[in-house]
């Protein structure tokens, strides 16, 4: 039986990085889009990108999302039987200084691939995964399902939401394979650093051994669905191994503010945050050390106070649950940031 070929935009980010290994040990293809940069931009996947003259299962291709020539270019050489568009400019924060750069990836993106697969003639080749976002739901009322109305509250989350509906048209215009998977907040010791949970994690572990001294948050109060992205990118791949095309939730059910959060990190590296004042002014002390303080240029300009996940149709559908819970999840990203920081 032949190898299937799958070919993932995103590759070197968290979720590119795990699917990439996961599909190596089903024996998968793999093909990886990367943007060209000054600096090696490969950290998350360096243990499987080995010398490229000794390998038979996984390869690299320059590419850029924006560049609707290179993504027809490299699906056209590649033949994938998978795609998976993990591709984005994914920093909600962000997404508001960049706003046209965030529609022109997360949005137009996501067009160039489907389109590319249309004008291939692809459609009973390829499948399509598109990586959705709980923060499309935003401002609508918890718990989100596949049946919740969007209600987008920043530039990417709108992006976002042009990127399914676009995935949705194609499957029913063109007959594409095409699913949304809409994975709510998943993270993992290779998070990237500016999000709020590794940046919790890392500024903690390096206060507690004196490195730094201080850890600095916007909205202490905003309550997410929190998963490993171990345990999400097996549900992009059951996704994609249906009879018939659809869209998916992907969430834990159980939700914890970013204040939960900090305090579940604290106890892992076994200190207690004691925590005073209100709102701009509420601060976080270890002893009578102050490590915790609110920035405003960290708030939003539209927030999301609320997102919480119903997954019932994939766990039915896909059979498909998380293995790790809060706690194993903070366990993995506080272990893995102090070996770093103590150079193991």
């Amino acid at each position: 039986m032949k190898k299937k070929i799958a070919l993932i935009f995103g590759i070197t980010g968290q979720d590119g990085a795990y699917l990439a290994r996961f599909l190596l040990k089903k024996k998968y293809i793999v093909h990886g889009i990367k943007r060209r940069s000054s600096s090696l931009n490969t950290s998350r996947i360096d243990d499987i990108y080995i010398d490229p003259h000794n390998r038979t299962n996984f390869y690299m291709h320059y590419g850029d999302l924006g560049d609707s020539l290179s993504v027809l270019k490299n699906i056209k050489n590649i033949q994938p039987h998978e795609i998976y568009n993990l591709g984005a400019q994914s920093h909600v924060g962000v997404s508001f200084e960049v706003p046209e750069y965030t529609a022109n990836i997360d949005g137009l993106g996501t067009l160039r691939i489907l389109d590319a697969i249309k004008s291939l003639s692809l459609e009973k080749r390829t499948k399509f995964y598109q990586a959705g976002t709980s923060e499309m739901f935003g401002a609508s009322k918890p718990p989100q399902n596949e049946k919740t109305a969007f209600y987008p509250r920043s530039p990417y989350a709108a992006a976002k939401v042009y990127a399914h509906w676009v995935t949705v048209n194609y499957r029913e215009a063109y007959d594409i394979f095409a699913c949304n998977g809409i994975l709510f907040n998943h993270e993992s010791p290779i998070r990237g650093e500016t999000f709020v949970t590794k940046k919790i994690v890392g500024a903690l572990c390096r206060i507690v051994n004196n490195v730094s001294d201080k850890l600095y948050l916007g909205n202490l109060y905003a309550k997410r669905d929190w998963g490993h992205a171990k345990d999400y990118v097996v549900a992009m791949w059951k996704i994609l191994q249906q009879k018939k095309a659809d869209d998916y939730v992907i969430a834990t059910g159980k939700q914890y503010s970013v204040k939960s959060f900090i305090n579940l990190v604290a106890k892992e590296l076994k200190i207690k945050i004691t925590w005073k004042g209100k709102g701009i002014n509420e601060k976080g002390y270890w002893g009578n050390k102050q490590i915790i303080s609110i920035d405003k240029k960290y708030l939003r300009p539209t927030e999301v106070e609320s997102l919480l996940g119903d997954a019932t149709k994939a766990r039915k559908q896909l059979d498909w649950k998380p293995i790790h819970n809060i706690n194993l999840l903070v366990k993995d990203m506080v272990s893995t940031e102090l070996n770093k920081i103590n150079g193991k």
